[in-house]
């Protein structure tokens, strides 16, 4: 009897899931995901939502690492990452998760910056505050190995993005490793420097939507409505017209600063405006080997779970092939709704 009940629940649990209809995606603050704070106020993504008859909820979440935890525990379909968070924190949680949108690779929006110092070397023996284990960390080891240090030649502070400035303001702290806009903010305070940034590491910090695998596969709705959404708004905000600049402006504001230092935090991000240039990307053998080395840092810190015996525990799926274990697939890069929007099919 039990196991009918079992049976049952499980075939009802199936059924509403391949019926459901409404969806939610969390984001945070940053430069290369404003876009969808300015898509849900301007109901480009309801637009979308409504050709494909379902409903889409965007949420701001204030901190980045509590969005994606909030993901990985099923309160979201779909969430803004890193490549590096996303298998750091739901594939290594055991949530299959795929790459929906490949929408960026910080180009200098990622920084090390020191106080009263400006070489990178002067780091050594100090407290660096950064948001530990995510990809503030691993620019800051990429950082050391450039100049022939290490970990060990710091003592890493775990800082919450949203309390960065404030704690950069303090007497105290003299090193931190943060992103776009909270980096600006920071650079603008006297004494700062900035020793190492992600446009030394190109390609290796990508900015990703990151969709939970089995409601996209139940749902291919919910993958071509975000995609869809996505490229429109790409398409307006990259013009030069008044549409464009009120565009942009907007999401300056939402994220606390003007259109002049918005445009500023673009130009160190290399923005995929067209499905084509982030296939381009997706569909590159270089994605399986940044996957790589981003894999090898994170087991090197334990990210990939207690269980794991090597950097490859955890398969990671691009079109070039697959990095890891092939029976443990847990984070795949699937081109194919950009490609659709690539070839005008959504």
């Amino acid at each position: 009897m039990k196991k009918l009940l079992v049976l049952s629940l499980s075939l009802f649990l199936s059924a509403n899931a391949m019926a459901k209809d409404s969806f939610s995606i969390c984001w945070s603050i940053y430069v290369g995901w404003m876009p969808w704070a300015y898509g849900a106020e301007e109901g480009i993504v309801k637009k979308w939502a409504d050709k494909y008859d379902i409903e889409i909820d965007v949420v701001q979440i204030n901190d980045y690492v509590e969005s994606i935890n909030q993901y990985t525990a099923g309160q979201f379909d779909a969430c803004t990452m890193t490549n590096m968070d996303a298998l750091t924190i739901p594939a290594a949680g055991g949530v299959d998760s795929t790459a929906l949108i490949v929408g960026d690779f910080s180009n200098g929006n990622d920084g090390v910056v020191l106080k009263g110092a400006d070489s990178l070397a002067d780091i050594k023996g100090q407290n660096v505050n950064l948001v530990e284990l995510s990809v503030s960390h691993y620019l800051l080891a990429r950082g050391l190995e450039s100049v022939g240090m290490s970990e060990k030649d710091v003592k890493v502070v775990n800082t919450s993005d949203a309390d960065m400035v404030a704690v950069y303001g303090t007497d105290d702290v003299t090193s931190v490793v943060t992103w776009n806009p909270l980096l600006s903010e920071i650079m603008a305070m006297p004494e700062t420097n900035k020793v190492f940034d992600s446009s030394q590491i190109p390609g290796e910090i990508i900015d990703l939507l990151v969709v939970n695998t089995e409601t996209l596969n139940e749902n291919p709705a919910l993958g071509k409505a975000l995609v869809g959404a996505w490229y429109e708004i790409m398409s307006l905000m990259s013009g030069s017209n008044k549409d464009a600049e009120a565009a942009r402006t907007y999401m300056a504001q939402a994220s606390g600063t003007d259109l002049e230092g918005y445009d500023a935090q673009l130009a160190s991000t290399e923005m995929f405006y067209t499905p084509s240039e982030a296939l381009q990307l997706t569909n590159s053998a270089d994605l399986k080997t940044t996957m790589k080395n981003v894999a090898e840092f994170s087991f090197d810190h334990g990210l990939l779970g207690d269980g794991a015996p090597d950097a490859g525990f955890i398969g990671i799926e691009t079109p070039s092939g697959v990095y890891g274990s092939e029976a443990n697939i847990k984070l795949r890069f699937n081109p194919t709704y950009m490609q659709m929007a690539a070839d005008g099919e959504l």
